[in-house]
């Protein structure tokens, strides 16, 4: 079998999971599903970034010790697996023992090839990123992604990674991998970073102002620097470094990450690895952020969406069609209820209602004798795969919901329920090209609506089945 590896990013365990989250776990889980489907042998990992002074700084605000506090938060979102029907086979925790050990060896490697030294820095520190900021990164003196947090001044002596060195391996890394970072522009962009010129930057932090870290090997004064750390995880949850582990039949694999971890992942990451000896990433998919109804989300403005109390309100599969159909795979989108209610009406009206329609009179004029005429959708299947290949989630469901359109179209157009009165065997043919649809549509949607796909086909098996409507209508 083939092997297929995909990865979300960690998200900090500082506050709950948001929508954001929700919609990077739901992309990376359509991509796992559909693999699978193919018949690779899919990895499917995600977890929690648990070091950090963020999450230091929380823990202590709370009046927890940290490993107590990670812990509760980890649990919360190895939730989002029920909730959001999730298939991922691993959920790496940067505190677990074999993660910080391969944090050490991989440390002890870039410090064997010369890429680690000992140095004192001056600079401006955002807390909500986990990263040094240049004054050209800054608006207005403040951290653009993070504006409400003061910048800090830090004046100390660290470890530092060389990620200058490595400057032109990894602008020859984009040449040669033109779709190393998708979407395209998300590469010119991170081509365009690299080009100006690399900073070495900090990996470890002072452990009596910080304890809460991977100790560095061979230095007790130190702990890691928490993206040194956490992204070793894509690797430390393969096995890697022990020998005969899932690390060499997977990597590399391919990385979800949200726009705000371009420079990390794409960059940062890549050094890293080069400077360890390994190979480089597969693929990094870089999606944007949500909105909420037209406003940046935060908690000041009361606007921050959980995914949880919208699983809660519309149900699982509707989530995750509004995620992967509403928001565009390679920029932002909004979340909005209006926009929530108008989609989740869509599955009832146009899916639920032509599958419902269908199965009511095959059983009714043909007690459910399964029929199909021949309908050959490999165009559509050339289309579909085409699309899974750019990323482009929205444009796949769009496609899906044409034939979906187009069946029931056909319905009406034909009106099999006055035909049977003058034709048996046109309804059936009628009936038998709509089954055809349905179950080309009903297989389609496994990685994006898993349940509702599997519902849809599990009735139209050998003997198409009567059911509950696939989504009951809400009451407003």
């Amino acid at each position: 079998m083939k092997a297929y590896y995909i990865t979300t990013t960690l998200p900090y365990v500082n506050a709950k999971p948001h929508i954001g989250f929700a919609l990077e776990i739901v992309q990376a889980d359509f991509l796992a599903r559909y693999y699978s489907a193919k018949g690779y042998d899919v990895i499917f990992n995600t977890g929690t970034d648990e070091h950090g002074q963020k999450v230091y700084e929380k823990a202590l605000a709370e009046g927890k010790d940290p490993q107590a506090y990670v812990d509760e938060y980890a649990a919360a979102f190895d939730q989002l697996k029920s909730a959001l029907n999730l298939s991922y086979t691993h959920f790496i925790r940067t505190s677990n023992a074999a993660h910080k050990m391969a944090a050490q060896e991989f440390w002890n490697r870039c410090l064997k090839a010369g890429d680690i030294y000992k140095s004192r820095y001056q600079t401006k520190y955002c807390v909500g990123c986990e990263l040094e900021k240049t004054d050209s990164e800054l608006k207005d003196g403040r951290c653009p992604i993070h504006p409400n947090l003061e910048l800090e001044a830090r004046d100390e002596e660290n470890y530092f990674f060389r990620f200058s060195r490595y400057q032109q391996a990894l602008l020859d890394l984009y040449s040669s991998y033109p779709d190393f970072v998708m979407p395209s522009h998300r590469q010119e962009e991170i081509r365009k970073f690299v080009e100006g010129g690399l900073v070495d930057f900090s990996i470890s932090r002072l452990k009596e102002k910080m304890p809460w870290g991977v100790a560095v090997p061979n230095d007790p004064d130190h702990v890691m620097y928490v993206w040194f750390d956490a992204l070793i995880n894509y690797i430390s949850t393969l096995g890697w470094p022990s020998s005969g582990s899932s690390f060499e039949t997977h990597w590399p694999g391919v990385q979800v990450a949200g726009k705000d971890n371009l420079r990390q992942q794409s960059a940062m990451w890549q050094a890293m690895l080069l400077s360890a000896g390994l190979p480089s990433s597969r693929q990094i998919f870089i999606h944007g952020f949500i909105t909420s109804s037209g406003q940046k989300m935060s908690k000041s403005l009361g606007n921050v969406v959980d995914p949880f109390a919208e699983v809660t309100e519309y149900g699982t599969e509707a989530v995750r069609y509004y995620l992967l159909r509403e928001i565009p795979s390679s920029d932002d989108g909004d979340f909005s209820r209006e926009r929530m209610e108008e989609r989740f009406a869509e599955l009832a009206n146009q899916l639920g209602n032509l599958v419902g329609r269908v199965a009511t009179m095959t059983q009714k004029y043909f007690e459910g004798e399964l029929f199909e005429s021949s309908d050959d959708r490999e165009s559509d299947r050339n289309r579909l795969d085409a699309c899974v290949a750019q990323y482009d989630f929205k444009t796949y469901l769009d496609i899906v919901f044409e034939i979906v359109k187009e069946a029931n179209e056909w319905i009406d157009k034909q009106a099999p329920f006055k035909l049977i009165k003058e034709s048996k065997e046109q309804t059936r043919e009628v009936l038998g090209k709509a089954i055809g649809m349905i179950r080309f549509v009903g297989t389609a949607l496994l990685p994006a609506l898993p349940a509702t796909a599997e519902e849809i086909l599990r009735r139209y098996g050998k003997v198409i089945m009567v059911g509950e409507p696939l989504f009951p209508r809400r009451d407003r």
